[in-house]
């Protein structure tokens, strides 16, 4: 007779709720879960290396598009990280579409980083 398959998830439980003896089903259950934690966080740790690497070459390119826009390395990776998340925002709300891959999202990126620039230029202006 074949068992069900039993997704990562559950098993550990499974094997926690079966286990008459406290001390092995708790050391039975971290290990599932130990596992799946350290995953998790290698994933968004990467997830945050790529959206530095991503935001640093957004920010840049959108600073070689705006004369006077080179505001360093963390500067760039600023308006990139929020000219990406300003683009994903409006674009949207107007309907505008770039299409799916890697470019569109990319020229998104680029176009919200640089009125993010602008933005921040006016702000200035205005204030100083």
């Amino acid at each position: 007779m074949t068992r069900p398959f039993t997704p990562p998830q559950r098993r550990s439980l499974a094997v926690a709720t079966t286990l008459a003896v406290p001390g092995l089903a708790t050391a039975a259950a971290a290990q599932g879960t130990g596992a799946e934690a350290f995953g998790a966080g290698m994933g968004a740790l990467i997830g945050l290396l790529l959206a530095v690497i991503v935001g640093a070459v957004v920010g840049w390119l959108a600073g070689l598009i705006v004369k006077g826009g080179g505001s360093g390395f963390f500067g760039n990776v600023l308006y990139g990280i929020g000219g990406s998340m300003l683009a994903s925002y409006v674009l949207p709300m107007l309907g505008v579409s770039l299409g799916s891959g890697w470019v569109g999202p990319l020229v998104a990126a680029v176009a919200g980083a640089v009125a993010l620039i602008l933005i921040v230029r006016l702000i200035r202006k205005a204030a100083g």
